[in-house]
């Protein structure tokens, strides 16, 4: 029989830390940027076209960026819900999106996937905290989800085979989506099956984006039903390509190409969705998938220094690298889908073992290794069954859960009921409410937002339009001016985000929040002075109002970062020191604010000083995705080539970014 049972995973990892208190105003870099040649742009199909431009983020908010964490590892202890037949084991972490760590075959003893070591944040999600391994879902925007390392809510349904399946669900903050994941495995299956399903309960159109990541050996060889594929690399271009033979060299083994890069498969309208990686005897992982979920990708890390770089970075040294093969509701990554209002879309997933000959998916005919996967699927899971099994678990897709085994958010219910949303199957319920969305309960039911009882940072804040709305006309007070500027940036409306942040400002009793976005906005305008100036008012103020706790130090460590930056920004070094003296001695200890003093100390004209930081060795732990600050950093210190554990560079060599 199938089984689903509480359990705990330790080992090495480091903490993800508290959240950024500060409204994230930008997104994080422009690792997703793309440019497309118009000839290229020409010869792609017209849904690709329409979707590649169709409602981008302008910033993450209202989610908080997660960049607390660091990189000293201790023994980490980590929730999780394994679900079991005689077959499969499954173990899941609902308490970090709930990602599956690891899917272990039990007749041959094999692991199906890369199942990471080590649980090391890095800075590669949407808003910050990321870690790589395993099968990751991800929803919102272009980017690895903001639950990568979130909660999520997770409890018994039953399964269409009249067993017991696993659901995990929550609500979608970028776009207001609730989504489910529902895991099962049939009796004495190798197959583990997931069906997954996102609403839209609003009245309008909402832009969509899912894909589903699977962590495998950076060694196997990856094969789909595709002759050609969409390349992007970190040089932000994308261009059509031949698969597998890419400049001479076979790039569907994942350590033949040179530099990072993703290969987003042309599969044809008719073909069966599914994609595999098997290793030198043929064996390995296979995913398939129902037709909705149509593209089909293969990121690799490449063979680079870049790349190398970032496999060491993300796991224990010494640890195999590893690729990913993935599966979304587009062709590629750069695009959302619109989904309907009052709609939803629906499919089902298959992960489990695949073994095939190992000469034929080895061998230099693409066409025939590929059959050979292709046929060996069908002898295993055939297409057709694989929809019976979709069509099945429809019926039990609002089935109502059991008893809660993991707690996600409480957004998801303060929307429910703010709207009154009917969301079978996905029970919000009221109970999950905490004290972040207290005051935006009080709020929905007195129109009043309420001003704090002591001084703290504030809240995070919620900006779709129904929440500026209520914020538009709740009474006058300092933090629901706060809040309302933010709202209001957000929707690009940005002169009457600051009449309302300078209108709070003159009665607030702490003014660091409003100053702060006041001089975000300087500095965005281009009034570097301005900003520089508020920065500085900003900064003193809270260093006045500070506490010694872990939400004082981070919204610290935030401002004080953002504060330096102005004050160099402005040709400002005296002030930027200024700043740099009164933050914590702990946090000017960090790697990314080691980085910072380098760039301090340049500024100030000590070059030999900054070279020391760099000899005695430093490490950025939220080391943005695509930054080469430490590469770039380094070049204005030395004329050496850059020592390789600050070579993070992901571009190819002479492409401009």
């Amino acid at each position: 029989m199938t089984t689903i049972r509480r359990a705990e995973l330790t080992l090495p990892g480091a903490p993800l830390g508290p959240p950024n208190p500060l409204p994230a105003f930008r997104l994080p870099g422009r690792v997703h940027a793309v440019t497309v040649d118009e000839r290229v742009r020409a010869g792609m199909p017209l849904e690709m076209r329409r979707q590649l431009g169709h409602r981008p983020l302008d910033s993450i908010l209202p989610v908080l960026v997660l960049d607390g964490y660091d990189r000293t590892r201790g023994t980490l202890t980590l929730d999780t819900l394994v679900l079991e037949n005689a077959r499969l084991r499954v173990t899941v972490l609902p308490g970090l999106g709930g990602r599956i760590h690891s899917l272990h075959h039990k007749p041959t003893g094999r692991e199906l996937l890369y199942s990471n070591p080590v649980f090391q944040p890095a800075d590669f999600a949407l808003n910050g905290a990321w870690f790589s391994g395993g099968i990751e879902w991800n929803i919102g925007a272009t980017g690895h989800s903001t639950l990568s390392c979130a909660p999520v809510h997770a409890a018994p349904v039953e399964a269409p085979d009249g067993g017991t399946m696993l659901r995990l669900w929550e609500w979608e903050r970028l776009r207001d989506t609730p989504y489910q994941v529902d895991l099962w495995l049939p009796e004495d299956s190798d197959f583990l099956y997931v069906g997954i399903r996102i609403r839209n309960p609003h009245e309008k159109p909402v832009p969509v984006y899912w894909w589903s990541n699977i962590a495998v050996p950076e060694e196997h060889r990856v094969l789909a039903p595709a002759d050609e594929a969409w390349h992007y690399g970190y040089e932000r271009a994308l261009h059509r390509v031949p698969v597998p033979l890419l400049d001479g060299t076979d790039r569907s083994y994942p350590l033949n190409s040179p530099t990072p890069a993703d290969y987003f498969y042309e599969l044809s309208d008719t073909a069966r969705r599914w994609i595999t990686a098997l290793d030198e005897q043929g064996h390995g992982l296979v995913h398939a998938s129902t037709d909705r979920l149509r593209g089909r990708k293969l990121f690799t890390w490449g063979s680079g220094t870049g790349g190398r770089r970032w496999q060491q970075w993300l796991t224990e040294p010494g640890t195999g690298g590893y690729a990913e093969i993935q599966a979304g509701l587009a062709r590629t990554q750069l695009e959302h889908v619109r989904l309907e209002a009052a709609g939803e879309f629906s499919w089902c997933e298959a992960y489990g073992p695949l073994s095939a000959d190992p000469a034929r998916v080895h061998g230099d005919d693409w066409g025939a290794a590929r059959d050979e996967a292709a046929g060996r699927l069908e002898e295993v899971l055939p297409r057709a069954e694989l929809q019976k099994v979709y069509e099945e678990w429809r019926a039990h897709a609002d089935t109502e859960p059991g008893e809660r085994l993991a707690t996600g958010s409480g957004w998801g219910a303060l929307e429910v009921i703010r709207a009154g949303h009917k969301l079978p199957g996905t029970p919000f319920d009221e109970e999950t409410l905490d004290a972040e969305q207290s005051p935006w309960l009080e709020l929905a039911h007195t129109g009043s937002y309420p001003e704090p009882r002591r001084v703290t940072p504030p809240g995070p804040t919620l900006v779709a339009p129904h929440w500026r709305d209520m914020l538009e006309t709740a009474p006058a007070a300092p933090l629901t001016e706060y809040h309302l500027g933010v709202a209001q940036w957000h929707s690009g409306d940005r002169s009457q985000a600051v009449r309302s942040w300078e209108r709070g400002l003159e009665l607030a009793p702490s003014i660091w929040p409003l100053l702060r976005c006041l001089a975000f906005a300087d500095c965005a305008a281009g009034q570097l002075e301005r900003g520089a100036d508020r920065y500085a008012e900003a900064f003193d103020d809270l260093c006045a109002e500070r506490r010694d706790t872990e939400v004082w130090t981070a919204a610290c460590a935030a401002l004080g970062r953002e504060a330096i930056a102005a004050q160099l920004a402005a040709g400002r070094p005296q002030a930027a020191r200024a700043v740099w003296d009164r933050l914590r001695p702990a946090t000017r200890e960090r790697g990314r604010f080691r980085l910072i003093e380098v760039q301090l100390l340049l500024a100030e004209g000590d070059t030999a000083a900054a070279r020391r930081i760099y000899d005695e060795g430093f490490e950025v732990a939220d080391l943005r995705e695509g930054s080469e600050a430490l590469a770039e950093t380094w070049e204005l210190l030395a004329d050496e080539p850059v020592p390789a554990a600050y070579d993070f560079r992901m571009r190819p060599p002479g492409k401009e970014r």
